[in-house]
């Protein structure tokens, strides 16, 4: 990898991390876009592991006290369920498969029943979640906008959805690298020298993102990650279509 590309890298790290400092979400979504956009999807999943489990586990520790580990508990065991069922299949989709996966989830959420409609304080949910999110993670690296309107469905505040998601991320994203590492058959290679820094510039990120998130209130914190989500999720619905047409229209 080039000192320039390396570079560009770098300063995503800390401006993806800022992001999801704020708002516990977010960062991951824009940065496995970028890291997809410029390395095959099995090494992009490998090195969006690394930085995501140090921003979430720096996240973490700032935010340590307000962790639900009740509900933290629920999303882990139905991510470790997921885990092992995955793993019989290895499989690995298309990029655009895992973009449009991306998109989708958030606005399917929506759509469901009032009675179905997600609560982290709920055990049961807590598990099912874990599980799509689970999934989601070993399709497309990230299970963002899922697990953000899961978390954000209930009455937690701002710290403890922050809190309690980094430490729940901190487990998929670990599962993500086992996973893109050593189970499917086309195992993942990662730069060491990329991945400490990786590791570094989203620690810088994540300080930097704790006192923005110390201002503000909680209507403004959901009200933003509401927004947020859906122009997310809307990019990577209209990326994958685009991808798809154009992979359509250049197989003709």
């Amino acid at each position: 990898m080039s000192p320039l590309l390396i570079a560009v890298l770098c300063t995503a790290m800390i401006g993806t991390s800022f992001l999801s400092g704020i708002f516990g979400m977010a960062g991951g979504l824009i940065l496995i876009g970028i890291l997809l956009a410029i390395m095959p999807l099995p090494d992009a999943m490998m090195l969006h592991g690394v930085t995501q489990m140090a921003s979430n586990g720096w996240r973490g520790l700032f935010w340590w006290g307000h962790v639900r580990w009740s509900a933290a508990a629920a999303y882990m065991l139905g991510c470790a369920i997921a885990l092992l069922l995955w793993s019989f299949t290895r499989y690995v989709p298309s990029k655009q498969i895992a973009l449009l996966l991306l998109g989708l989830t958030p606005f399917m959420v929506r759509l469901a029943p009032e009675n179905y409609r997600p609560n982290p304080e709920s055990f049961g949910q807590g598990t099912l979640y874990g599980a799509a999110c689970m999934m989601l993670i070993l399709l497309t690296g990230v299970a963002g906008p899922l697990v953000d309107t899961f978390f954000l469905g209930g009455k937690l505040d701002r710290r403890e959805i922050v809190a309690t998601k980094a430490v729940c991320q901190i487990f998929g994203h670990a599962a993500k690298l086992i996973y893109f590492g050593t189970v499917i058959d086309q195992a993942a290679t990662l730069d060491p020298v990329v991945a400490a820094l990786a590791i570094f510039f989203s620690m810088v990120g994540t300080t930097l993102a704790t006192k923005v998130l110390e201002a503000m209130s909680d209507h403004q914190f959901r009200s933003w990650a509401n927004r947020i989500i859906t122009c997310i999720a809307a990019y990577f619905v209209a990326h994958g279509v685009y991808l798809f047409v154009y992979d359509q229209a250049y197989a003709r």
